[in-house]
C-alpha cells in the first residue's frame, strides 16, 4: 500500500508532463499554421525584391520579419524569409491553463515554391524585428494634362499614331508610368500605368483618339483588378462594358 501511495504523485507528474507537451505541440502547430498562411500570402510568380517581400511580410497580421536571405524571388533558390509567429492552446484537464507560444519558421519565397509549402523549424535570430520603410508613392497620372493634349480628328479623318506619340512625349511623364499605344484602323488607342501590387486595383488612363471624338477615362475599379484587364491598350478601343 505505501508503495502505490509513493507512485501516485510519480504517476500524476508523468500524466501532467505528458498534457503539458501535447499542449506545448498545439501551440507550436497552431504557431506554424500561420506562418503557413503567410507563405501563402508572400506566393506569385511576380519577380520582387527582398525589400519588397520583406515588407509584405511584415503588414501580416502575427507576423514578425526577422531575417531575409536573398536579392530576389527570381534569383537562384530565390529568398527565405524568417518570421516568428505565436501559437495557443489550452491544456486538458479540470484546471485548463492557455499555453502561449513563440516559434521561428522559415519561408521560402520562389517561382518554385509549391503551394501551401510547408514552412521550415528555424531557431529564432537575435535581434529586434526588421523594418520597413513605406513603398514610394507611385506618381500621378496626368488626367487633365493627356486629355489637353491629346489631338482632335475631324469627322472623317484618321487619326495620326506619330502625332500621339508626339503628344504623349510633349506630357514629359514621369520615367515609372508606363506608356502604350495601338494604332486600329482610324483610331489609335492609348494607355497610361503604373506597377501595381499585385492584389490591389491598379491605377491606369486610358484615352482613344479617333474621327470626331477624342477621349480620356479611368476604367472602373473591378475591371482594373489583377486578371480583370481592364488597364490594357485593347480595352481604350474596345471598352469593356461597365459592371452593373
Amino acid at each position: 500500500m505505501r508503495r502505490l501511495l509513493l507512485l501516485a504523485p510519480l504517476l500524476l507528474f508523468t500524466a501532467g508532463c505528458g498534457v503539458v507537451q501535447s499542449s506545448n505541440d498545439e501551440a507550436t502547430d497552431a504557431a506554424r499554421e500561420v506562418a503557413r498562411k503567410a507563405g501563402e500570402r508572400l506566393y506569385g510568380q511576380r519577380p520582387r525584391t527582398a525589400e519588397e517581400v520583406g515588407r509584405s511580410a511584415s503588414t501580416i497580421d502575427g507576423v514578425e520579419v526577422l531575417r531575409l536571405t536573398g536579392t530576389s524571388t527570381h534569383d537562384g533558390d530565390g529568398i527565405d524569409v524568417v518570421v516568428r509567429t505565436s501559437g495557443s492552446a489550452y491544456s486538458r484537464g479540470l484546471d485548463p491553463q492557455e499555453v502561449v507560444v513563440q516559434r521561428c519558421f522559415a519561408v521560402r519565397v520562389s517561382p518554385k515554391t509549391q503551394w501551401r509549402e510547408d514552412p521550415r523549424d528555424v531557431d529564432c535570430p537575435d535581434g529586434p524585428p526588421l523594418t520597413f520603410a513605406p513603398p514610394p508613392e507611385p506618381p500621378r497620372l496626368p488626367y487633365e494634362e493627356l486629355r489637353a493634349k491629346l489631338p482632335r480628328v475631324p469627322q472623317g479623318g484618321r487619326a495620326d499614331e506619330a502625332e500621339v506619340r508626339r503628344s504623349l512625349a510633349a506630357l514629359d511623364l514621369d520615367p515609372a508610368i508606363r506608356t502604350e499605344m495601338k494604332a486600329d484602323g482610324r483610331r489609335v488607342g492609348v494607355l497610361l500605368s503604373v506597377k501595381g501590387n499585385g492584389f490591389d486595383a491598379q491605377d491606369c488612363l486610358l484615352a482613344r483618339v479617333g474621327p470626331g471624338a477624342t477621349e480620356v477615362w479611368v476604367p472602373p475599379r473591378i475591371q482594373r483588378m489583377p486578371g480583370e484587364g481592364g488597364c490594357t491598350v485593347g480595352n481604350a478601343l474596345d471598352p469593356k462594358p461597365s459592371p452593373h
